[in-house]
């Protein structure tokens, strides 16, 4: 095959990356790994723009745009893999790269056969009209305005604040796949993500309160943000929050809320359920597949399809199309999360879960949208159960432990009293262990909602949706004064 670039010219300087002369070096530099000894390559190119805004009273405090553009190359022979990323995008810079990958695997200089990659297959486009994103998406200008209203609207309706924030950030990422399997396919994602975050005090006393909203492929989300409604959910949960007591130690049952409520199960749970984590022999869950690890009120799955959710993709970052995968089902673990590592590594077939931040970044084994399914109860039901405990309205920040150990803040808590919720409390954190922790859940609520983050592991920061409808947890470590 003889290429129409030039030696040095950039792999991605045609206007789209579905051009024929890109279908065209793709394939030499597949077919030139493959005759190498490769038993499978992937090329994944990504151009990506960022821009994120910061408002610090009633100043636009930051304004911080990026771009990036490169390729991430991935070999496997056996189960070995070697990875190198690089921004040069020319035919020299990707052969190099390529030979880097071979010769981490001892296959550099190695001929095997020519015809061992058949070619790639027809292109799977999920761009559609996608490629219209950055001209509907709002302009800095128009961010930079809803921001200030939002921030001085905290300090109209809020008392002794003391500190005032809103944040936006906006990342539109075109990526094409190519693989030695025939996997060719484009995508165009967006995601934008805003939020508040207020701090009120008065002498000793004080407390912070934020709130974080996110969506994927919704342009005009941020525009039709409602932030009269956000700033009166901040002001009131401040306000309560300001003067309350600091929450009793000990063990107690618990309402979880819904919402960002699921971050535990996320940190805790979800990740032991990656195949990163069967590959390092760090879950407790490794040998548990057909076996009850939670309680039969608990159901939960994994997908990345529902629309406008933040952790929503058209295509993970291997090509695979996304599909609900049921972890848990009725307490009774079902399937692992699992990229094309996991599958060749652990026997765990793929479940469109490779994922990565970027193309410095090997895709691995991630959550998408991860949620505990809805129940029966009402959470007035699930309130009125508990004879004293603690209603968790919102959380804060937390840690986990690499096998499943947790401890997270609450940001908004209540007491339950006689089957009724009383004072606000705070000081309270919630400590314990994924293992010992999902057998307790024995109530879950018929109000699944979803909220959006970012989550970090081996393969970089990726955006997620976090889940759940109100549960009760039985019993559970509560830390406090």
């Amino acid at each position: 095959m003889t290429y129409t670039l030039t030696k040095n010219q950039d792999i991605l300087a045609s206007s789209q990356f579905t051009a024929d002369v890109v279908r065209s070096q793709l394939e030499d530099l597949i077919s030139y790994a493959c005759a190498s000894g490769a038993d499978f390559i992937e090329i994944f190119i990504e151009d990506s723009d960022f821009i994120g805004l910061l408002s610090e009273q009633d100043t636009i405090t930051s304004v911080n745009p990026s771009f990036s553009k490169g390729v991430g190359i991935r070999i496997f022979k056996g189960k070995k893999d070697g990875f190198v990323s690089t921004n040069d995008l020319s035919r020299t810079g990707l052969l190099y790269a390529i030979d880097q990958a071979l010769g981490m695997l001892g296959l550099i200089n190695s001929k095997i056969s020519s015809d061992r990659f058949s070619g790639l297959k027809d292109l799977k486009n999920y761009s559609g009209s996608k490629d219209q994103l950055t001209s509907i998406t709002p302009t800095i200008d128009n961010v930079g305005i809803k921001l200030l209203k939002a921030t001085s609207l905290l300090n109209k309706e809020g008392k002794h604040v003391q500190t005032r924030r809103g944040n936006y950030s906006r990342s539109i990422q075109e990526v094409l796949i190519a693989s030695s399997d025939g996997t060719f396919a484009r995508d165009i994602r967006l995601h934008q993500t805003y939020g508040l975050n207020l701090i009120v005090s008065d002498k000793s006393n004080s407390s912070s309160i934020a709130r974080r909203l996110g969506s994927s492929s919704q342009p005009t989300d941020f525009l039709n943000w409602n932030i009269e409604k956000t700033v009166d959910e901040i002001v009131e949960s401040s306000e309560k929050m300001l003067y309350a007591n600091y929450v009793e130690a000990g063990q107690f049952p618990v309402i979880l809320a819904n919402k960002f409520g699921g971050v535990i199960f996320h940190e805790a749970c979800g990740h032991l359920l990656e195949t990163t984590q069967i590959e390092r022999g760090t879950t407790p869950f490794i040998n548990k597949l057909g076996e009850q690890i939670a309680n039969t009120a608990v159901t939960a799955v994994d997908e990345g399809f529902t629309e406008g959710a933040f952790g929503s993709l058209s295509m993970d970052d291997e090509g695979m199309e996304p599909q609900e995968t049921v972890l848990i089902k009725d307490g009774i673990l079902k399937q692992f999360l699992s990229d094309r590592a996991g599958d060749l590594r652990t026997g765990n077939p793929r479940t469109g879960s490779g994922r990565r931040q970027n193309y410095s970044y090997p895709a691995a084994s991630r959550m998408r949208n991860t949620y505990i399914k809805a129940g029966e109860f009402t959470p007035e039901q699930l309130i009125q159960s508990i004879d004293k405990g603690l209603y968790c309205k919102s959380m804060g920040g937390g840690s986990v432990g690499p096998t499943g150990q947790f401890n997270f803040s609450v940001e908004e808590g209540y007491l339950i009293e006689n089957g009724e919720l009383k004072q606000p409390v705070k000081g309270a954190t919630l400590i314990g262990e994924a293992k010992e922790v999902m057998p307790k859940i024995s109530m879950c609520a018929n109000d699944l909602d979803l909220a959006a983050g970012f989550c970090g592991s081996v393969s970089g920061s990726v955006n997620v949706t976090v889940g759940q409808p109100h549960i009760k947890v039985d019993s559970i470590t509560v830390g406090g004064r």
